[in-house]
């Protein structure tokens, strides 16, 4: 399916002139995983979310539709895991300053610190949770007994 089918209407032709859809896959987990990410521009859906804290990559919130713009407002003003760029008044894309402020704020300064600071303190909340004896490790070992004893 080509990348049009999931973008809004008229999107590509908007952006034309300012900007440029990749529209390939990227094997997600392992960019998130590499020591060299700093950041990571997502649409905020609940997976990506997860994967993005459990790697301790702080985000750029990017939500398109759905429980995507919850999530994002979430990670920004609740959680302070992630910056959100702002359309500038009267225009229909996210400018390049704009997105090179939110990149820099990611990246840089004070804000950025407490981001990746933030976000590492909650990788290892979720990585401790996945240990055994732990909820989410005993829950998950519960749905696999369920499943292996009722596939027999």
């Amino acid at each position: 399916m080509k990348a049009e089918a999931y973008l809004p209407q008229g999107f590509m032709e908007r952006i034309q002139e300012v900007g440029l859809v990749i529209p390939s896959w990227a094997p997600q987990v392992a960019v998130l995983r590499h020591p060299s990410t700093g950041g990571f521009l997502s649409h905020c859906g609940w997976n990506s979310t997860l994967e993005s804290i459990s790697h301790g990559v702080p985000m750029i919130a990017w939500p398109l539709y759905a429980e995507q713009r919850m999530n994002a407002t979430m990670l920004t003003e609740e959680v302070g895991v992630a910056a959100r760029p702002v359309v500038g008044e009267g225009k229909n894309v996210v400018e390049r300053e704009e997105i090179e402020r939110v990149v820099r704020l990611v990246m840089e300064g004070e804000e950025g610190k407490e981001m990746r600071r933030r976000v590492r303190e909650l990788q290892s909340s979720a990585l401790a949770t996945l240990k055994p004896g732990r909820p989410s490790f005993e829950s998950l070992s519960e749905v696999a007994g369920t499943w292996t004893t009722t596939a027999h």
